[in-house]
């Protein structure tokens, strides 16, 4: 039977990215970010890529990378859930990093495992996995065409773009021009890619690499999910505790224990059906049907955790300042990210051969 408990190993590795993340990735210093025309953190990326090394936590030691599995990823993606972190850890050491991993580009591979670049798949950050997404045409070498709602694309220096050749290429992201593209969630931004005419470098075939990609990349992303919604019922617990209404705590009033009680039934069964993917993900098993089993739960405990904190927190959730904002646009946007739940549940009755509703 799977254990699905969290290791000695990953709480250890979790109170080290806590730490980390406490230093680097306070709520002020997200918002002042968002506020900027450069929301993503270069320095917090640094310090987790070069001086933890998680960028490589997928990537076997033989190609420069940790070695582990996706269940340390899910635990770094927890924790960077739970700090709204600005930082493009799913996108390049997860979803870039296994599209390479099916392909032959050990080089590259290394650079993401390190740290030394940052990789974007060029596949708009709402296509589910195993479905259409869109390609650019190839001719003689170099690559023409606009991509759009690619996130983590402006801070990318290499690109992995498919092509209407069947190919996955590597395009030096200085080469072509990234626009951004106004953006919900403004700690993931999202930008357009156009090439003309730009060279490129054939990896592999790309159908394989993308839905490997795509597959992990909404199997982890529910374990971020799953960090929004403890963030939230964590602090609105906590909120609740002290604010105080008619001189006793709001926290005491029984319709918002009995909404608290139903918001920690999900959390924790959403944290089960995370877990079971990242699991599943570093086994090998049952993994389609894990990873539509959490996405299809994940995207609506996330947003109502996070639109129950932004309520219960009463006026000052409503702020600019207090960061109940942030985690609710990041659950919103993550609630159509690499398919919504709906297309994951459509998704699952084939896979256990049930009728979809």
């Amino acid at each position: 039977m799977t254990d699905l408990l969290y290791s000695e190993e990953e709480e250890a590795l979790r109170a080290a990215v806590r730490d980390l993340l406490a230093d680097h990735c306070d709520a002020p210093g997200v918002i002042a970010r968002t506020e900027s025309d450069t929301p993503h953190h270069r320095e917090a990326w640094k310090a987790l890529a070069d001086g933890m090394g998680l960028a490589g936590l997928l990537v076997p030691e033989a190609k420069g990378g940790q070695g582990a599995t996706h269940r340390e990823a899910a635990v770094v993606l927890e924790e960077l859930g739970r700090a709204v972190a600005p930082v493009p850890y799913l996108t390049s050491a997860v979803v870039a990093t296994e599209a390479l991993l099916a392909c032959d580009a050990d080089d590259l591979l290394a650079d993401l495992a390190s740290g030394r670049r940052i990789g974007a798949l060029a596949v708009s950050f709402s296509v589910a996995p195993g479905t259409a997404y869109k390609v650019v045409q190839h001719e003689n070498g170099h690559l023409h065409g606009e991509l759009t709602g690619i996130a983590d694309a402006a801070v990318a220096d290499v690109l992995l773009v498919p092509a209407d050749d069947g190919g996955l290429y590597a395009v030096d992201a200085t080469a072509a021009t990234v626009t951004p593209q106004v953006s919900l969630d403004l700690t993931r931004p999202l930008a357009t890619v156009t090439l003309d005419g730009v060279p490129a470098r054939l990896l592999g075939d790309a159908e394989p690499a993308v839905r490997r990609a795509l597959t992990a990349g909404a199997g982890l992303l529910a374990s971020e999910q799953f960090g929004l919604a403890d963030w939230a019922l964590t602090e609105t617990v906590r909120y609740l505790k002290v604010r105080k209404q008619f001189n006793r705590p709001v926290g005491g009033f029984q319709a918002l224990k009995h909404r608290l009680a139903q918001l920690w039934l999900e959390v924790v069964n959403l944290r089960a059906a995370a877990r079971n993917a990242a699991d599943a993900l570093a086994t090998g098993e049952d993994v389609e049907v894990a990873v539509t089993v959490a996405q299809a739960f994940a995207a609506p405990v996330a947003v109502h955790a996070t639109e129950e904190a932004l309520q219960l927190h009463g006026g000052i959730g409503m702020t600019w300042e207090h960061p109940a904002h942030l985690y609710l646009k990041r659950a919103k946007a993550d609630s159509i990210a690499y398919g919504t739940a709906g297309a994951h549940r459509e998704a699952l009755a084939g896979l256990v051969d049930l009728q979809a509703p």
